[in-house]
């Protein structure tokens, strides 16, 4: 009996233990699953992170829209313009039209920039969802169809934003689908067969939708983007910018084709086809128009916008964000301004210790890998980034460690004080036009600069607002402005040589005391003129034969109206530049320029000096006033109102396309109260 105790006993404690190990084991093994799904997590992350260096921006706040649904409201067209009357749901047959769609419906067409030529569209829409839309692309250039697969993979990107749907980040997909599509290239290039027009859905760039059923009024919305005529992708102010777009409806496909000379104008023909379509929050669907046609070209070659890096600094998230709604509203050149007398944020392959001595901090600064990030990205979108290095003036820290590597000073004036007697804002610096160690650190800085944007037929040599009473207390020269002038020449002989002893054929300058002689010659030089549109400058640059871009500080200067940031000196360029006086500038016509002179004009850029803007007021400060100016440079309404006065039509358009920038996660500036875009033309 006592045995028989004792085995059951040890029988117990035998499976106590064995228990207890099972569940050691059940343990270990929870404990080891979760360590593996935390570290793929990380590599989930990195890969993510990896794989979104070229996308058009983060994507992480998008899905907090800032436009909600108005179910309470429903809209009608009356006489061009949609009237705005309460919805019951339970007391009416009728189903509620939403603003957006009301807008899309009702009068003219509404894109931004407005289509140079008269555009039809039809009153029938379509609904469809984001997986039925297609790319067909029909081109003979290799490095256009790759340009082209990326933007119409960024264009079904925000396609999903607009209908609101999860951002998922289905990456290994889209890389796949590219992989195949070139490989399959490849192959037929070896096999000496001719390129194919190629078909890609764009459930195919996303893997799944999240078992999201088709609805709707179509099974396919194919983009079908032709580029016959250049394969050129290499930005210069000749590229043909032009496009056609046209769409075909039948047995439930919709076909847009976009074709183009270049890839630069295809991707303009996207631009206005993602502004083609609109989300109807009623259905919860896209719509689109069953017919449009539209010829589309710009009135000017260049139409910029600058950006200020050094006042404060901007990260490249933010660059890129600016950059994608530039691309947006056809704006087709960045110049960033990267460095100033106040900070020296670009690390220098030859010459890292200017932003050593220079940066605000090691965090503050931009790699090559950054610039050329910036500069790829920017492609895909149809913008050039042209990277500016002010000299002489504007260049003090960052520039002060010549003398312990054995350079000598290159530059003067560094920090000096009283900072008014030698610059035009603290602090103060100037390089030195008499230390050859100057002009080559330029030069090797001009090649960085070239490599990393690419071939070029414009450059920017800044060499504006140079101090002479900074020079002065160094030099005995009598004449100041001739060793002005003999900088800037060295200066673009420099740029020669880190140009593969090739001039760029636009050299651009900023105007200045200089500009108004006849120191550089105006059969390469591009004056840029930031003065008051009504400064006599303007009239005797045409006249001396410059070409021009216009910059008026009284119309285009985003930056003023902030009131004085410093005690002392006028700091403060007011008033504030509202979109409407932004869009009312056409300075070509209050010149009343003639045939020959307008050729002269290149086109304008809107400035963004960053000395009371930093990167929390940066999309609010640009949007929607940049695209006033993009309206006015691609396509140039003739306007017979008064200076003051926007027609109604501009003011229903902008509204429209600033909401259009808030879908897409920019925070644009808001332009009159609520009340006034539901209500259109009741506040004008």
């Amino acid at each position: 009996m006592l045995l028989l105790r004792r085995l059951r006993y040890l029988y117990k404690m035998s499976l106590a233990v064995s228990l207890r190990r099972a569940l050691l084991v059940l343990l270990s093994g929870a404990v080891f699953i979760l360590t593996v799904l935390y570290w793929n997590q990380g590599v989930i992350k990195t890969q993510a992170y990896s794989d979104s260096q070229l996308r058009p921006h983060n994507h992480k706040d998008r899905n907090h829209l800032s436009i909600p649904v108005e179910k309470s409201w429903t809209y009608k067209c009356e006489n061009d313009r949609c009237v705005r009357t309460p919805y019951r749901k339970n007391a009416s047959n009728t189903k509620r039209v939403s603003f957006t769609s009301c807008s899309m419906t009702c009068g003219d067409i509404n894109i931004w920039p407005h289509p140079t030529t008269k555009s039809l569209i039809s009153a029938h829409t379509l609904r469809f969802s984001v997986e039925d839309v297609q790319l067909q692309l029909d081109t003979p250039h290799r490095e256009v169809s790759k340009l082209l697969k990326i933007a119409f993979d960024w264009f079904v990107r925000d396609l999903r934003q607009i209908q609101r749907l999860d951002y998922a980040t289905h990456t290994p997909e889209a890389a796949a689908a590219t992989f195949v599509s070139e490989a399959t290239s490849r192959q037929r290039r070896h096999n000496n067969e001719a390129p194919a027009p190629e078909t890609q859905p764009a459930a195919s760039l996303f893997g799944s939708t999240f078992g999201l059923q088709r609805a709707g009024d179509l099974e396919s919305l194919q983009v079908k983007l032709s580029v016959h005529e250049s394969g050129e992708i290499d930005f210069n102010l000749d590229n043909n910018e032009s496009y056609h777009l046209s769409t075909t409806f039948e047995h439930q496909r919709l076909v847009v084709h976009i074709a183009a000379h270049t890839f630069f104008g295809a991707r303009h023909g996207l631009s206005t086809l993602q502004q083609l379509i609109w989300y109807d929050d009623e259905d919860r669907l896209l719509h689109t128009y069953a017919s449009s046609l539209i010829n589309d070209v710009p009135k000017f070659r260049y139409r910029g916008l600058m950006l200020d890096t050094s006042r404060h600094f901007f990260s490249v998230e933010a660059i890129k964000r600016t950059i994608a709604a530039m691309g947006l509203t056809k704006l087709n050149r960045f110049h960033w301004h990267i460095t100033d007398a106040q900070s020296f944020p670009y690390v220098s392959r030859h010459y890292p210790e200017l932003a050593e001595h220079g940066a605000y901090s090691e965090s503050e600064t931009y790699s090559d890998q950054d610039v050329r990030e910036v500069v790829e990205f920017a492609r895909i979108y149809g913008v050039q980034v042209l990277l500016e290095l002010d000299a002489p003036a504007h260049a003090g820290n960052g520039w002060d460690w010549g003398p312990k590597r054995g350079l000598g000073e290159l530059a003067m004036c560094i920090n000096q004080q009283p900072w008014s007697f030698y610059c035009g804002e603290p602090p103060c610096g100037q390089l030195n036009p008499k230390n050859n160690h100057t002009y080559l650190i330029l030069q090797r800085l001009y090649e960085e600069f070239l490599q990393l944007s690419g071939p070029t037929d414009i450059f920017h040599l800044g060499g504006d607002e140079v101090n002479l009473d900074c020079w002065a207390q160094y030099f005995n020269d009598t004449d100041l402005r001739g060793l002005w002038c003999d900088f800037m020449l060295q200066s673009n002989a420099r740029l020669k040589l880190a140009n593969g002893n090739v001039p760029p054929k636009y050299v651009a300058v900023w105007s200045s005391a200089l500009t108004n002689t006849k120191c550089l010659p105006n059969s390469q030089f591009v004056v840029q003129i930031w003065g008051g549109s009504t400064w006599q400058e303007n009239y005797d640059l045409l006249d001396n034969g410059y070409n021009v871009i216009f910059s008026h500080v009284d119309a285009w200067y985003l930056d003023c109206g902030f009131g004085s940031w410093r005690a002392t000196g006028e700091a403060a360029c007011s008033p504030y530049r509202t979109w409407q006086n932004v869009y009312k500038h056409r300075p070509w016509e209050r010149m009343r320029l003639d045939k020959k002179r307008r050729k002269q004009v290149l086109g304008g850029e809107a400035c963004m000096w960053t000395e009371q803007v930093d990167e929390n007021q940066l999309d609010n400060r640009l949007w929607p006033r940049a695209a006033a100016l993009a309206e006015r440079l691609w396509s140039d309404p003739n306007d017979d109102h008064d200076f003051d006065v926007v027609q109604p039509d501009v003011f229903r358009r902008i509204s429209l396309f600033r909401n259009r920038l808030v879908e897409l996660g920019i925070k644009a500036e808001a332009l009159f109260p609520k009340y006034c875009a539901q209500n259109p033309g009741e506040c004008i």
